[in-house]
């Protein structure tokens, strides 16, 4: 009989806490299956601090979203990363772009498939133009503001030069936002003959040789290779609201998870999932 597990001071197997943040990322809203630093929260607050981990590991397959909401989630992980001490791991699986990127740079190194999707270091804004439709149905629109920018963009009106280039400039502070961001954390590992914020994206294999990422590799080998054979994984992953996993919605919640769905596979779509 092996009597090492009885002792009480016999050696502990590591332990890495993973976190996975699957989905496109937005502020939370009711019933709402994305990523959002509210419901994110507690999740990576208990992931750095439960149980003594030695490191933590993001696994991360996003197709982006919200900057406000990338920006505040990966700030969290890098502030709990100084206070305990601990090293961050990131590993891509099907995508992280924009946004999704934006929550691997929290990491201290990012790991992918060969065959991810990685980068679209870029902001987008997009919308439709309806006031020619509504017009040929003889539907008049009338909007009364206080303040001459509260119609900006308005889809149901002719667009303003004016209003493209104020969100031109809001646009391009984001960028700026995402760029500071990913310089900060990549630093030196970005190859500097490569233009990375056009909003391209690479495939893992590509990713490497521009220095998004450091290398080809999977979650468990990797972290095997790290931490030991023994090492244990200890999963953190949000819960899927109460309603939903029983496949059931109401009311106003039905029509929250339709626009949902909708705007997450407009997203997933781009990277051609």
């Amino acid at each position: 009989m092996d009597f090492k597990r009885f002792l009480p001071f016999g050696r502990k197997a590591p332990r890495v806490a993973v976190i996975r943040l699957q989905g496109a990322i937005g502020a939370a809203r009711p019933g709402s299956q994305g990523l959002s630093d509210a419901t994110l929260g507690p999740l990576i607050e208990r992931a750095f601090k439960r149980g003594k981990p030695r490191a933590v590991a993001l696994i991360i397959n996003s197709p982006g979203g919200s900057p406000v909401q990338s920006s505040l989630i990966a700030a969290r992980i890098r502030r709990l990363a100084e206070e305990t001490g601990l090293p961050v791991h990131a590993f891509v699986e099907d995508v992280a772009a924009s946004g999704g990127y934006w929550l691997a740079c929290a990491a201290d190194d990012i790991w992918a498939d060969a065959t991810s999707v990685v980068g679209s270091i870029g902001v987008i804004s997009a919308g439709f133009g309806l006031d020619g439709l509504i017009g040929k149905h003889g539907v008049e629109r009338r909007v009364h503001t206080a303040g001459g920018s509260k119609s900006f963009m308005d889809p149901f009106r002719p667009e303003k030069p004016e209003d493209v280039a104020r969100l031109t400039r809001l646009l391009e502070d984001m960028h700026l936002a995402f760029k500071t961001h990913v310089v900060a954390r990549r630093g030196a590992k970005l190859h500097s003959d490569a233009d990375l914020f056009t909003g391209e994206i690479w495939t893992g294999a590509q990713a490497v040789d521009v220095g998004l990422i450091d290398g080809v590799a999977h979650a468990v080998p990797k972290l095997k290779s790290l931490y030991g054979d023994k090492v244990r994984l200890i999963p953190y992953s949000a819960r899927q609201p109460w309603l939903r996993r029983f496949g059931a919605s109401f009311g106003a919640d039905t029509a929250n998870a339709m626009i949902e769905v909708a705007e997450d596979r407009a997203l997933w779509a781009r990277f051609g999932l």
